[in-house]
């Protein structure tokens, strides 16, 4: 009897570590979800920043530089395209796109000295290149929570775990789309 009672503590105690292991390394898996999650949420809350400015800056530029329609209009276009955008893949292009046309519009500027000179112009400006330092910031975040979820995702344990969670999908990295991201730019004085 007591060889019984002891052999059910034993097992009784491992059913407790065993149980203890399962909960622990099925709420990481969530919460590494729900991190990369929330660092995505983010920079979608600076892309929507940037995307509230943008009108601003194009009426702004439009009295200046009424014959570079083509940035303009591009601006506005890319504008809509992330507007549009239903997944992270599509959005990181929309992004990319839209953040390369706007280095043009803001080149634009250096051919108008007035427009340089204008506050509205300026303050624009300030706010989109904050904007432009706050993307990268967080982009650098998701793509951290991406990281560390992929890679738990493929350990041995974070596999049994994922498949348990149902979170079996490999998270996306926010990486630049645009050819010209890899040049270094040009500077001619």
């Amino acid at each position: 009897m007591k060889n019984l009672l002891i052999v059910l503590g034993v097992i009784v105690v491992l059913g407790f570590i065993a149980f203890g292991w399962y909960q622990s390394g099925y709420n990481q898996m969530v919460a590494l979800d729900q991190q990369v999650k929330s660092s995505w949420a983010q920079v979608e809350n600076q892309l929507q920043r940037r995307y509230d400015l943008i009108p601003n800056l194009v009426n702004t530029v439009k009295g200046y530089a009424a014959h570079e329609k083509g940035i303009l209009e591009e601006v506005t276009r890319l504008r809509s395209q992330w507007a549009q955008a239903t997944s992270v893949p599509q959005k990181v292009e929309a992004a990319n796109s839209l953040g390369a046309a706007l280095s043009r519009l803001l080149l634009v500027s250096e051919n108008y000295p007035n427009l340089k000179a204008d506050q509205t112009f300026l303050t624009l400006q300030s706010q989109l290149e904050g904007t432009e330092n706050r993307i990268a910031v967080e982009r650098m975040r998701y793509n951290n929570a991406v990281q560390i979820f992929n890679s738990y995702q493929k350990s041995l344990f974070g596999r049994f775990f994922a498949s348990q969670t149902g979170l079996t999908q490999e998270a996306v990295y926010f990486k630049t789309q645009t050819p010209a991201a890899h040049e270094a730019p040009k500077v001619q004085f």
